[in-house]
């Protein structure tokens, strides 16, 4: 229809929104490769490559990231920030495993901490950590005991392409 946008036009934006808090993760705007670990119950590790690609969104309130590891995830994350929390609403939906989880993400010291609940109930917690500006390690974790215990589910080492 004439004078309406495109869905990439609509949906992407050329950055962050002048009245939205959105340095947390705005640093990640780009483009990064990974090494990855995925860990099995028994603890063994599955390693990888993918990529990840962050880009601003809707109308710079949003930030809109693609995860990519062949033959375990393709999915996507839409980080939002909430000025009532001071906080961020994360959603990550991955289509290939249909797996879907909403956390709440916030700065720990030089972190970033997002936590939420999986689908058993269990506290997930999903993290930035080792933060340079060309690098970040993130972590995946899990707790099925109220956070007393934390087990390693995924580690990325990642590096700005």
């Amino acid at each position: 229809m004439p004078g309406f946008p495109s869905l990439q036009a609509a949906l992407f934006a050329d950055g962050p929104a002048p009245d939205r808090k959105m340095g947390l993760y705005g640093w990640l705007i780009g483009d990064w490769e990974m090494d990855t670990r995925l860990f099995a119950e028994d603890g063994t590790a599955t390693p990888g490559r993918g990529e990840i690609h962050f880009g601003w969104a809707l109308g710079g309130r949003a930030i809109q990231d693609v995860w990519i590891l062949p033959g375990a995830f393709f999915g996507t994350t839409l980080r939002i920030y909430d000025p009532g929390l001071d906080a961020w609403h994360i959603l990550w939906h991955d289509p290939l495993k249909q797996y879907y989880t909403r956390q709440i993400g916030r700065a720990e010291g030089r972190d970033i901490v997002q936590l939420g609940r999986d689908e058993s109930g269990a506290t997930i917690r999903w993290s930035f950590r080792e933060i340079t500006p060309d690098a970040f390690v993130w972590r995946a974790e899990r707790s099925p005991d109220g956070e007393r215990d934390w087990h390693l589910i995924a580690e990325f080492r990642t590096r700005r392409v």
